[in-house]
């Protein structure tokens, strides 16, 4: 397994520095391979690996190992040392183990942290019989390293989404601008058709100020904006992306020092320790900031959502947690909005003159609602109670809807739409007429730089780019007759199997399942919806028969 790139001026330690950089050039290059010729012994990068034929084609060939080895080198003493070292207080030595929080400590963490603690022990003696369950450790170990390499790509993948995105600003912008000048070169044009030469002079000067004023306004006022902009929203996912490579080389070089330890009780104790805290660590950042964090569940309650007026079945297609802790629900047969208090009972509703399909949040306190024909209608919730506000009716059903960064996204059965707040259509996105509710729901990733669409009629979930490109197809046998979708703010994709009975965990690429997150044994009859309330940690799902199962997760 290759470890990724570190930069020269990391904080990062490099464990293996290429010696022939070392020694000639005084500077410090992540080696990529060793020589264990015993006239050798020497480490090389990429370039300086060249000089190695001073052994022979046949050492040459035979005995640099690659990366791809790297367990067949030697402990490098950087390790060794480093493994010493605490790494809070670092250039002190680790001295003590608390057994009561599972530290490793210097005399620094004994004194600030540690001084009443009852279980501290001198190193040596905590080590002193302990058995590394090696074989568990390196399958965690390789879980975490593949994760953390995962979510490195993902921020990378968002990194260059915006970068495209903010391209395409850019060339809108230049259009624009090309535009503005035209016209004022017509303008000018037709203004001095029947003007002398002599005259001409003072106009040319003019537009030639002019078109000097229009490029300064659009390099200084639109371009920098923009690219100020590109730079403060990349600025986050550059720290992560970095705090990946980080976590991922100290704990990939970790795994790789503990079995040449194993012989050395005290070494081998701290190497697991150390790559314990670090596969803590590295889930913490993966779970916080990495959408294919696999949901546990912890808990299920189940909650009757039927009115005393209701002269149907509750078919609750649509879900919205609100970030209260509210949450909103449609109510196909009913043709109603349902508003449920923290305790999952109805506080308030509001009748909507078609029967609600599906539903999103457009900000903490509206919805859009889409309805069985051609419209959309806006709720808003105020103290606890939903009242109707404008509609966009449209030229096509409304089946689906989604919602991000002001943009609405509108499904019509078979064709994807991407229309503005105000109901302006800005261009069908996808579209498969091939049969009937092939494009039946929508949702967005946080970033917008993913569409996922429900294919009802082939049982499928699809994974679009933002201008409509098809990324990705998922079919499972878990998920029969697809009907709720829905993406968290984390960027996990939620979908409901009807059919099948099934609530499934697709991965943010929308290529593989990642788990079966409820099923039929546990009370999913027929599901219709989901979504999942970040304020209570928890996947909502909307049945067929008056019921909402709410699954504590974490």
């Amino acid at each position: 397994m290759a470890t990724s790139g570190i930069s020269r001026n990391s904080d990062v330690v490099m464990y293996y520095c290429c010696t022939i950089c070392k020694t000639e050039r005084s500077v410090e290059i992540d080696a990529d391979f060793y020589c264990e010729n015993e006239k050798c012994l020497k480490y090389f990068c990429r370039t300086c690996i060249n000089s190695h034929r001073q052994h022979g084609w046949w050492f040459y060939k035979k005995y640099p190992y690659g990366k791809d080895k790297i367990r067949k080198w030697p402990l490098s003493k950087k390790m060794e040392t480093s493994l010493l070292i605490c790494i809070i207080h670092k250039g002190e030595k680790l001295t003590m183990f608390c057994r009561d929080h599972n530290h490793l400590c210097c005399s620094k963490c004994v004194e600030l942290n540690h001084r009443r603690c009852l279980q501290v022990t001198l190193l040596p003696q905590a080590a002193r019989g302990k058995s590394i369950d090696f074989k568990s450790l390196s399958v965690s170990t390789e879980n975490t390293l593949s994760q953390m390499k995962q979510c490195q790509t993902y921020q990378e993948d968002r990194m260059k989404s915006l970068k495209v995105s903010y391209k395409e600003h850019e060339r809108l912008i230049v259009d624009g601008l090309r535009v503005n000048i035209v016209s004022y070169l017509r303008e000018c044009e037709t203004s001095t058709v029947n003007t002398t030469h002599e005259h001409m002079q003072y106009p040319i000067s003019e537009m030639r100020e002019e078109i000097k004023y229009l490029l300064a306004d659009f390099e200084k006022s639109t371009i920098k904006e923009k690219k100020e902009e590109l730079n403060l929203k990349q600025a986050p996912l550059k720290v992560v992306r970095n705090s990946c490579i980080r976590l991922h080389y100290e704990l990939f070089h970790l795994h790789v020092a503990i079995p040449k330890v194993l012989g050395k009780p005290e070494l081998s104790f701290i190497a697991s320790k150390k790559c314990l805290e670090n596969i803590q660590q590295s889930n913490i950042l993966i779970k916080e900031n990495f959408p294919n964090h696999v949901f546990t569940v912890n808990g299920k309650s189940v909650h009757n959502v039927k009115m005393p007026s209701d002269s149907d079945t509750c078919w609750i297609t649509a879900v919205c947690a609100l970030p209260n802790g509210q949450v909103l629900v449609s109510d196909f047969d009913n043709n109603k909005v349902k508003l449920l208090n923290q305790q999952y009972q109805v506080v308030s509703h509001c009748d909507v003159s078609a029967r609600p399909r599906d539903m999103c949040i457009i900000t903490p306190t509206e919805v859009a609602v889409a309805s069985n024909i051609h419209g959309v209608q806006f709720i808003t919730v105020s103290q606890s109670q939903l009242a109707k506000g404008r509609k966009l009716k449209l030229q096509h059903r409304c089946i689906g809807i989604a919602h991000n960064q002001g943009d609405l996204y509108i499904c019509s059965g078979t064709a994807l739409f991407k229309f503005t707040l105000s109901g302006e259509l800005v261009c069908r996105l996808y579209e498969d007429s091939s049969a009937d509710l092939t494009v039946y729901s929508c949702a967005v990733s946080p970033t917008g730089d993913r569409l996922y669409i429900i294919n009802w009629y082939y049982n499928k979930l699809l994974t679009l780019a933002r201008d409509g490109t098809l990324l990705a197809t998922f079919t499972d046998p878990a998920l029969g007759g697809p009907y709720g979708l829905h993406v968290t703010p984390a960027g996990q994709v939620l979908v409901c199997g009807h059919l099948s009975h099934t609530v499934l965990q697709v991965g943010w690429e929308g290529q593989s399942k990642l788990a079966n997150l409820a099923t039929e044994e546990d009370g999913v009859w027929y599901p219709e919806s989901v979504c999942y309330s970040s304020t209570t940690s928890s996947i909502i799902v909307g049945l067929w028969e008056d019921k909402i199962l709410v699954f504590r997760v974490e």
